[in-house]
């Protein structure tokens, strides 16, 4: 058996949009799965949507998530180069190769008529397709054009009667009019040649033998099927993902906000739980396991059970995600990826060690801590209302009580830590022989100012220290004072 061998071939076109990375990801786990090899190819073709920094993107991208290219344009190998706009001098030979068999003609019909034949059809309700004008050129007529040097584009030369046929593992065997194959352009006017072409060839020649896309390029395949029997080349096994949809109606989309790998990851995701995410985008391991490393995938992924149904993309179950990721991390790896989240809001010279302790398992997403946290650099304009607890029975009464007797004991501990705090707070509620949540709410509302918050009255009075603890407290029994009367 050949080894096999996929590819990722993405545009240089700005952001990598998820779907762009399940490709990738699915194109890597396949070659992995048997031990074969991963090329990366740049598609530049189009120049005129080049985006400058967009290939850094996609390095970036592939090295942080560990899909590992063994060759590509950054480390070579034997099939390069591995940049179209850097072939294509290959591109024009196997073309006229085609046009020599009869398989494919130049056109050299002007933008205004093909322009015309597109506003015919469309009036007739008809899906827009070259007439084959040019294709009956005489020998003569084609040699003296090229001469003259009018501007010309090479096409595919479709049948117009019978059908095409090709297999794909996730959709199965589909069967395509050939009336309906439009004759694609294979060379534009500037020499450079289409997206569909160039794959074919470079498919064929850097010997893929799994392609990998996604199913919006089913309709394309009939197309390209033609050219792989018109070269006499073997036809690579095809793999079309289903797209990952918003929802039901509505396919993700970055010019709708949508996000990108970058975007996910500047929102606080971790990359492995975005890869992970991504990969049970569509495909089912056949079990009820949900999180997989980058190794498991590898040895578990059976590209045959990829569903044909699209993917929705659940931002519920992503957050759930990270979240387990994030409980995976060590506290000091925690605290290091928490930092600059803290920083955003605390400026005050904080234990952010002691704010991580409680955090770390509270956090689903990083770009959530700077709301959380916010309280501990300013006590937040509350209302005193949130004294009210059904579950604790506080009251205004009870609650000001609480906090005019814990502020002596406060201000009495010469030790301030976690431990004494807690003395403090569970000796008033002997005194006062009422349940914790009698003092514990009151105290817990007064140093954080917020209905729910990371710890509790110990943890938060710890972090914030003696005497901006008191000073809370004092406001607190201000508000309450207020409340009452």
């Amino acid at each position: 058996m050949a080894k096999i061998r996929t590819r990722f071939a993405p545009s240089p076109t700005g952001y990598m949009h998820v779907g762009n990375l399940r490709t990738a990801l699915y194109a890597y786990l396949i070659a992995k799965h048997e031990g074969g090899d991963f090329i990366l190819r740049i598609e530049d073709t189009d120049q005129e949507r080049f985006v400058e920094g967009a290939l850094d993107i996609i390095y970036n991208t592939l090295k942080a998530t560990g899909l590992k290219h063994d060759e590509g344009p950054d480390i070579g190998g034997s099939v390069g180069p591995y940049v179209q706009s850097e072939r294509t001098s290959i591109y024009l030979e196997y073309a006229k190769s085609l046009v020599e068999k009869g398989e494919a003609y130049y056109c050299f019909c002007t933008k205004e008529r093909i322009d015309a034949l597109r506003t015919e059809s469309e009036a007739q309700k008809k899906t827009p397709k070259y007439d084959k004008h040019c294709l009956h050129l005489s020998k003569e007529a084609i040699e003296e054009n090229l001469a003259s040097g009018i501007p010309y584009v090479i096409r595919q030369n479709n049948p117009e009667t019978g059908t095409t046929t090709f297999d794909d593992e996730i959709y199965g065997s589909i069967s395509v009019d050939n009336s309906e194959l439009d004759d694609m352009i294979l060379i534009k006017s500037d020499g450079f040649p289409t997206y569909n072409f160039a794959n074919v060839v470079d498919d064929h020649l850097m010997g893929i033998t799994h392609v990998v896309r996604g199913s919006e390029y089913l309709s394309s395949s009939p197309k390209y099927n033609r050219l792989y029997e018109a070269f006499g080349w073997d036809v690579p096994t095809y793999v079309h993902c289903p797209p990952i949809m918003k929802d039901a109606q509505h396919k993700l989309s970055k010019r709708n906000g949508d996000a990108s790998f970058e975007d996910l990851i500047a929102k606080g995701y971790l990359k492995d739980a975005v890869l992970n995410f991504i990969a049970l985008c569509g495909w089912n391991p056949g079990s009820d396991k949900e999180i997989f490393s980058l190794e498991e995938l590898i040895e578990v992924f059976n590209y045959k059970t990829i569903n044909k149904s699209p993917a929705i993309f659940d931002d519920v179950k992503l957050r759930w995600m990270n979240s387990e990721y994030v409980k995976k991390l060590s506290l000091d790896e925690f605290n290091e990826l928490a930092l600059p989240y803290y920083k955003q809001v605390i400026i005050k010279d904080l234990d952010f060690m002691k704010i991580s302790e409680l955090m770390h398992t509270r956090t689903e997403i990083f770009s959530d801590i700077p709301s959380v946290i916010d309280f501990f650099e300013e006590l937040p304009d509350y209302s005193a209302d949130l004294y009210l607890h059904k579950k604790m029975k506080t009251t205004y009464e009870n609650s000001l009580n609480s906090l005019e007797k814990i502020a002596p004991k406060f201000e009495a501990i010469t030790d301030w830590n976690f431990q004494n705090i807690e003395k403090a707070c569970m000796d008033l509620v002997q005194e006062l022989s009422v349940k914790n949540g009698i003092v514990l709410w009151p105290v817990r509302t007064a140093v954080s100012g917020k209905q729910s918050s990371p710890g509790g009255a110990y943890e938060i009075g710890e972090i914030l220290g003696k005497e901006e603890t008191l000073r809370r407290v004092q406001i607190g029994i201000e508000k309450l004072k207020s409340a009452l009367n």
